[in-house]
């Protein structure tokens, strides 16, 4: 008797736990169902509507808002020229997000438009100058001797917080693997430029790849870097040397404004060429000297209040936009 009262309590407690367990479990589904409905009619209400007004304004406004691409090409003076991305209006990306924000300016989603030809396909070709349409300065920093005003050029670009690209001649690379280390760390673009400082249009085809090869080595070996560009030692090249280039995988970049620092004229007046001279798409040429190391941070100011951002080589040999803000309200 005993046992089955034993047993018909523990059969009660048991079928309690199960009730207890599903009415947990119908709970939380009536729960998940509630947030999936609540989550749908969340999109429904941002859907958009062809009848809306506002999607009507923002079609309206899309079109007048609208960049258009500009192509890589190969100028007659300049050679090769990068394209520039076109801009437009994202306009399912405006709709929704004027919407959330519950306002009627027009919050304004933009998204890029990239050429349809690729720069490589324009090489072998040097280039001299980013697009100019491009709101970008870029500063070369060729370094084939010493490294006394390195350091003060790294604090002046930290400290205006630039990235610049430094082209280091194989030899002083060779015997100065930390300062080339102390540059990489700062976080610069690091490029070939040449080995021995030699002119390249007076070497034969072998010599020239040698020329270029070793340092495209010594860069990978000692600093990891996949060496991308090549800047003729002294501007000094060829046909040819584009083409060697090329073959080893990389492209050819020159100046489009010398700071003609290796003449040791005062900063003031390498300040005063750049305010005169300077433009979108401007590679600037400068060295590890006593004049352009007083000069650099003149130069920067100046490029910046003409509205312009510096970029490394790579960044002003992309066709990417240089923008504030992809997200701009309406007036």
């Amino acid at each position: 008797m005993m046992r089955k009262k034993l047993f018909l309590i523990f059969s009660c407690f048991i079928s309690f736990l199960l009730i207890a367990q599903w009415t947990g479990y119908r709970e939380r589904i009536a729960q998940m169902r509630n947030m999936h409905s609540t989550s749908e009619n969340a999109f429904e209400w941002f859907k958009a509507d062809e009848s809306d007004p506002l999607l009507q304004r923002i079609q309206f406004e899309a079109d007048k808002r609208k960049i258009p691409v500009i192509e890589p090409k190969v100028d007659r003076v300049w050679k090769l020229i990068p394209g520039y991305n076109g801009l437009e209006v994202d306009i399912d990306a405006t709709y929704q997000l004027t919407k959330s924000k519950g306002t009627e300016q027009i919050q304004y989603v933009y998204k890029e438009i990239q050429p349809q030809q690729r720069m490589d396909e324009l090489m072998p070709n040097p280039m001299y100058r980013g697009n100019p349409k491009k709101p970008m300065v870029s500063l070369m920093i060729n370094v084939a001797w010493g490294d006394e005003f390195i350091e003060p050029m790294l604090n002046t670009l930290d400290a205006e917080q630039v990235k610049a690209t430094f082209f280091f001649d194989g030899k002083w690379l060779a015997s100065h693997v930390d300062m080339a280390k102390e540059i990489q760390r700062r976080g610069h673009q690091l490029e070939n430029h040449a080995y021995s400082h030699k002119d390249m249009s007076k070497l034969s085809d072998y010599e020239q790849k040698q020329e270029i090869e070793k340092t495209q080595k010594l860069l990978h070996e000692k600093l990891g870097v996949e060496n991308k560009w090549f800047a003729p030692p002294s501007g000094d090249f060829n046909s040819n040397t584009v083409r060697i280039a090329h073959q080893l995988h990389l492209k050819t970049v020159l100046w489009t404004l010398d700071t003609v620092d290796w003449r040791k004229p005062s900063p003031s007046s390498i300040v005063e060429k750049i305010s005169a001279k300077v433009e979108a798409g401007h590679f600037i040429l400068m060295h590890p000297t006593a004049s352009s190391s007083g000069a650099l941070k003149g130069m920067i100011q100046v490029i910046k209040q003409r509205g312009y951002v510096l970029g490394t080589v790579d960044e002003m040999a992309s066709s990417s936009r240089v923008l504030k803000d992809k997200v701009e309200a309406q007036p």
